[in-house]
């Protein structure tokens, strides 16, 4: 999760700040905040561009999620479209999602992702080499309505959201919840056009980084 912008499909942009860096000049590390990993810190790829979403925030959308799905995690299939670190996948799989599919288009960054699913012996996680957007009309097709929870951190300034958003309405579950990260808010007077048939459920900024709960319009509705 970055924010100057790598423009390699599923990458991420660098968002402002860097991972932390041990003193020793040691590999940066993402640290798992809650859930059966709670603590464990895993590497990550030392990559430009490559970084993964801030703790704070984490903790934040995770609480929001755990809220409203009443705290079953083990009802909940999630795919992460821009895993880059899998900082959100693995989160999702350490507080017992039955299911987390990671997709990520650049091979070292996912050799880096299945050494840390092997560490943790995470077999409820799978990983995908690809591209965001393929992976998510696949999935529409494959198995419409087959999950319940969908990342999606991409690269700014390149339209994925507005790419990506429409395949999810049809993969989603009836309730589900998409979080999405952008350079702009996605509701008020500034939210772009193509985000009418959704709904914000939660939001907040961190930085210059606006990051949203959504939910299809048509969808059922969740107790927020």
């Amino acid at each position: 999760m970055s924010k100057s912008s790598p423009s390699r499909p599923g990458g991420k942009p660098a968002k402002p700040g860097k991972p932390s860096k041990p003193a020793n000049g040691g590999p940066h590390q993402v640290r798992i905040i809650g859930g059966q990993w709670k603590r464990t810190p895993l590497p990550v790829l030392d990559a430009e561009g490559l970084r993964p979403t801030p703790d704070r925030v984490r903790e934040t959308v995770f609480n929001w999620i755990t809220h409203l799905i009443d705290g079953h995690w083990e009802e909940v299939s999630c795919l992460d479209l821009f895993a880059g670190s899998g900082a959100l996948g693995f989160e999702a799989a350490s507080r017992g999602a039955r299911r987390v599919v990671m997709v990520e288009h650049s091979g070292p960054a996912v050799r880096q992702l299945e050494a840390n699913r092997d560490k943790l012996k995470a077999a409820t996680l799978a990983i995908l080499r690809g591209d965001a957007l393929a992976a998510a009309q696949n999935a529409a097709q494959r198995e419409p309505g087959g999950f319940q929870l969908v990342f999606i951190d991409p690269p700014y300034h390149q339209g994925w959201l507005e790419k990506v958003l429409p395949a999810c309405q049809q993969l989603l579950a009836p309730a589900g919840l998409v979080y999405a990260e952008a350079e702009f808010p996605l509701d008020g007077p500034e939210a772009p056009d193509w985000m009418q048939a959704w709904e914000v459920v939660r939001a907040d900024k961190a930085g210059m980084v606006f990051y949203h709960l959504l939910q299809r319009k048509s969808g059922a509705r969740i107790e927020a």
